[in-house]
């Protein structure tokens, strides 16, 4: 099994080239999801974005048609060295903020030493996750669909913070390395783009 990330204009002709590949698609609507199964035995599941259940119509137009984003919401990619926050309507970025703060990495001294880096460390981790949610909270508001990704334990720190309570964190997790530019212009494009897995026979 595969999952690959399909933009919802390029869906149509997914599966056509689906259905050319591995002959006649029969096409159903089942557990929210567009599903196809070949002639050949290979099937596909297509999932919209943003945890949106499908109950339309067995066709790709009518699927690709539901796959927009929501008129606001929000990405925050978060790790240790950095922080990036974007808040969105529809596909258009309104505000972000990309952020990098240094934190020491671990070191070989033993004893009071070791001790000593690892609260430094700690603090310095502690630190960038204050600013991330402090920089989350001014560009995010309130109540909004957030999709996330970077490392799991950051995030929830990041998270944990009672102004962000409201937020509506939904799918894909996004596992991206350390959020620069470029890397939270390619996430919001992840978070849109319908999901598929591929079962090849």
């Amino acid at each position: 099994m595969s999952e690959i990330l399909v933009p919802s204009e390029r869906f149509e002709r997914w599966v056509l080239n689906f259905n050319g590949r591995h002959g006649t698609t029969g096409l159903a609507v089942a557990d929210g999801a567009l599903t196809g199964a070949a002639a050949d035995g290979s099937t596909f599941t297509a999932r919209l974005p943003f945890e949106t259940p499908y109950v339309g119509l067995p066709e790709p137009a009518a699927f690709a048609l539901e796959a927009g984003p929501p008129n606001r919401w929000g990405i925050l990619l978060v790790r240790k060295g950095g922080f990036a926050v974007a808040r969105l309507e529809g596909d258009t970025t309104v505000e972000s903020k990309v952020g990098q703060r240094h934190v020491q990495g671990r070191t070989k001294a033993g004893g009071q030493s070791q001790q000593r880096f690892a609260r430094r460390r700690d603090n310095q981790a502690r630190q960038a996750f204050e600013a991330a949610a402090d920089h989350a909270v001014r560009i995010l508001g309130s109540r909004g669909v957030l999709v996330t990704g970077g490392d799991h334990t950051a995030v929830e720190e990041v998270l944990a913070d009672q102004r962000l309570r409201d937020q509506r964190v939904v799918g894909p997790w996004l596992p991206v390395p350390d959020p620069k530019r470029g890397i939270l212009e390619q996430g919001v494009r992840d978070a849109c783009a319908i999901r598929i897995d591929v079962h090849n026979a």
